[in-house]
């Protein structure tokens, strides 16, 4: 029975070694040519993928089998020793090593599919009969003349077994097919049907270009206006209707309906990110339409440029997206008329800084770039007995717009504002003098880091353009900065020519993943993610957005169990991932989700501990608005799981309450730190996390900071009591303070306080680790390591020296 199955069972082995084409037990899967069929406008081959994202597949080896190991009764029981010689044999072979690189296995493939293969074979008590004969073959035949097997003859079983573990080795085709983003206009049929008519807006800030575009809208017979932020949605919301023209609402939060009967008004006010691609409108404004190169929001403007379905289009903006705009809508076939506005007052940069807080006036506003500084510089402010308003990015839309208010109200004692670059856009606000305490801050590069480095050009003119608002008291706006010896530098920013927009954004959308976890169900969506990105096409108009927010909370929440479609649409929620009870939060949420339980008003009040006192310190104040965050998160699910987050009414009038709280304690600011001063440990004050690991700083910054962001002790006492000596006499003074801070920052006292004010650590932990530290280093055991890095020190720091 041997010799007649032998031949049978052997031919497909064979066959698909020698034929090496087309065969069922050995398919070809050239990864150079997977995309040739998709391919649009000679692109060329598509760049080899990321294989280190590529997850194996665990694939368990046969127990003690059942049913007869029927390998073994056409032959013989293998030989364990001689299958593990001629499987190394096997793997050292140029030949199969050539063979698994033309199927897309790389270097690294090669080795894990192997490594899985042996253990499979080794561990597995019985394996299927045609490797089983072919495995006995080459052990039988090893050394003979006339060989009955070659271990070339396992490359079909090898290939089976590397395609389970890497399935997407199968269906790469499919994977680049699905991942090309070469032809974003093609995903908007509905936009391609009809003829757009394109207006570019362009002008510098205080220009009129959105007011003529907005004039359009309101003329309309049907409208969709498109912003960046929630305040100013609600200001074309409120402009709308106060002119009679019916306008809904809609953001990410809140629906709010012009008609009492909830029917849809023909004109809409949103955030960009919740406009409709397939409803059509007479008139379209897209607002800030620059931010299409946003790392993290640009592709919200593609989808918005490409896809709304509006007879007219009116897109305002910098004039440094013009070309972009007029490229991407070449690929659409559609013309660009470009509407040039110049600037309405006069801005002048001044040639003196202000260098004293003593020397601000009224309609002053003082720019800062984190947490802190804002609650220094306000400290100092309301010293000298000035009032001032202050205003910040993480504070609710309500509160932004009350201190806006109190510090426009002429009959106010409020003449100061004290605020971040969150005044950029949204606000309308009466300032006479913009004055950069800083022109560094933290920003993100390419690659989703953090780092310090100066302002941009735009931002700067985005920020000293608010100076000298049309219609104001002020008929011409200033600029100048906190510190002589930034305002050369300021000058020279603001002189430059703004960069042009080279590439718009891009983001995969649930369909595409949807299709990718259908040919990969075994992987997680944060490889899924991954996988994509890798294998994806774009062409030099587009890049891909990043997605480490959206990374984050995939594998944040990976562990739920949830299926894929609500899987995405938790890891778009807009939340910041630098505050741990928002996150602690979603988490609890995704977890009740999966379970299928509600989650209720009640709920939500006993998580957050609702109601809430006012704020007595600076800390209470930040977990205020981190539950006005978690409002916010509880409300956008809503809208997207209405059953489950069934209570959008009730908190959406409990968060009206929490605003209110925290305008209270924004007011009475400056009593917070002092309140944070007094009950911080001797010699410590608590000060605010920004939550940014910087990588190295292209650029001196002019604050001392440890890896959080917050400033050290010693920095924030400095600059909260003694104004005239806030900064480094000379920037060498500065970096050696900067390294002297950076080392107590990281000494362990510093550490040990923080991990034990945050419940991380026990004073009987403290200690155990103290002993067990001094005994380690009292056998040596550290020596060399601590010689080492000493040593390294040493030439890190003659190379500054040099």
């Amino acid at each position: 029975m041997r010799r007649c199955a032998w031949p049978l069972l052997r031919l497909p082995a064979r066959a698909g070694l020698v034929l090496r084409h087309g065969g069922a037990a050995a398919p070809r899967l050239r990864l150079a040519a997977a995309s040739s069929a998709s391919s649009v406008g000679g692109a060329g081959s598509p760049r080899a993928p990321d294989t280190s994202l590529f997850v194996p597949v665990p694939l368990k080896p046969v127990g003690d089998a059942a049913e007869e190991d029927v390998g073994a009764e056409l032959t013989q029981p293998l030989d364990k020793g001689e299958v593990l010689k001629n499987l190394n044999k096997f793997y050292k072979r140029k030949e199969i090593q050539r063979l698994g690189a033309e199927n897309g296995l790389d270097a690294r493939l090669f080795h894990q599919a192997f490594i899985s293969f042996r253990k499979y074979i080794m561990e597995s008590s019985s394996v299927s009969a045609d490797l089983h004969i072919i495995l006995n073959d080459i052990c039988c035949g090893a050394g003979k003349v006339c060989l009955l097997g070659h271990v070339d003859d396992l490359f079909p079983f090898f290939l089976r077994h590397a395609k389970q573990i890497f399935p997407m080795l199968d269906c790469m085709d499919d994977l680049r097919k699905i991942s090309d983003l070469r032809l974003p206009p093609n995903w908007y049929p509905d936009a391609r049907a009809i003829q757009r008519k394109i207006i570019f807006h362009a002008g510098p800030t205080n220009s009129g270009k959105t007011y003529h575009a907005i004039q359009r809208f309101l003329s309309s017979k049907s409208g969709i206006y498109c912003g960046p932020l929630k305040l100013l949605a609600h200001e074309i919301f409120q402009k709308s209707n106060d002119a009679n023209v019916p306008c809904d609402l809609v953001t990410g939060e809140e629906r709010v309906y012009a008609n009492e009967d909830a029917r849809h008004a023909p004109h809409i006010a949103c955030t960009i990110e919740m406009c409709s691609t397939n409803t059509p409108y007479e008139v379209a404004v897209i607002d800030e339409i620059q931010m299409i190169r946003d790392p993290a929001r640009g592709w919200a403007w593609t989808r918005a440029l490409l896809g709304l379905c509006a007879e007219e289009i009116h897109v305002c903006g910098e004039a440094a997206a013009i070309d972009l705009v007029t490229e991407l809508m070449y690929t659409t076939g559609e013309e660009v008329e470009v509407r040039n506005y110049k600037r309405l007052t006069p801005l002048t940069v001044l040639d003196y800084a202000l260098e004293s807080l003593d020397n601000l006036r009224p309609g002053d506003c003082v720019v800062c770039f984190s947490k802190n500084d804002i609650y220094s510089v306000s400290r100092q402010i309301e010293a000298r007995g000035l009032e001032c308003a202050v205003i910040y990015g993480s504070l609710p839309p309500g509160t932004k717009l009350e201190q806006a208010k109190k510090f426009n109200d002429p009959d106010d004692p409020c003449k100061i504002l004290v605020a971040t670059d969150a005044i950029g856009m949204g606000l309308n606000l009466c300032i006479k003098r913009i004055i950069f305490n800083s022109i560094v801050k933290p920003t993100v590069n390419e690659k989703g880091e953090k780092e310090i480095d100066s302002i941009t050009t735009s931002q700067a003119l985005q920020i000293a353009g608010r100076a000298g608002r049309y219609g104001s008291s002020f008929k011409q706006g200033e600029v100048t900065t906190m510190h002589r010896d930034d305002l050369a530098q300021l000058k020279l920013i603001l002189n430059e020519p703004v960069p042009p927009v080279k590439a718009a954004g891009l983001h995969p959308t649930p369909e595409q993943i949807e299709m990718f976890a259908y040919h990969l169900p075994d992987a997680t969506l944060s490889n899924l993610i991954d996988i994509f990105v890798s294998l994806s096409q774009v062409d030099g108009l587009y890049f891909v957005c990043n997605i480490d927010d959206f990374k984050f909370l995939a594998d944040m929440i990976q562990h739920i169990p949830l299926n894929l479609r609500s899987r995405y649409v938790f890891c778009t929620a807009p939340l910041n991932r630098k505050e741990p009870f928002v996150c602690t939060t979603l988490l609890k949420f995704a977890r009740q989700f999966s379970r299928n339980e509600p989650l209720t008003f009640d709920w939500l009040c006993r998580h957050t501990k609702w109601p809430l006192a006012a704020p007595k310190n600076i800390k209470e104040l930040v977990h205020l608005e981190a539950v006005h965050d978690v409002f916010d998160l509880y409300l956008w699910l809503s809208y997207r799981f209405m059953d489950m987050f069934p209570d959008a009414v009730l908190v959406r009038d409990i968060q009206k309450k929490l605003d209110d709280i925290i305008q209270v304690g924004v007011c009475n600011i400056t009593k917070l730190i002092r309140a944070s001063q007094s009950a911080a440990a001797p010699g410590t004050v608590e000060a605010v996390s920004e939550g940014f690991p910087l990588s190295r700083t292209k650029r001196d910054t002019r604050a001392v900071s440890d890896r959080d962001g917050a400033k050290s002790p010693e920095a924030f006492s400095v600059a909260v009591g003694v104004p005239g000596e806030r900064r480094a006499k000379n920037l060498k003074a500065y970096r050696s303070a900067t390294r002297q801070e950076d080392l107590k920052s990281h000494g362990r006292g510093t550490l040990a306080n923080r991990l034990l004010r945050e419940g991380l650590l026990t004073q009987e932990m403290l200690r155990q680790l103290e002993s067990e530290w001094q005994d380690q280093h009292r056998n040596g055991r550290y020596g060399f390591g601590s010689k080492r890095a000493d040593q390294s020190s040493s030439k890190e720091t003659g190379k500054k020296k040099k």
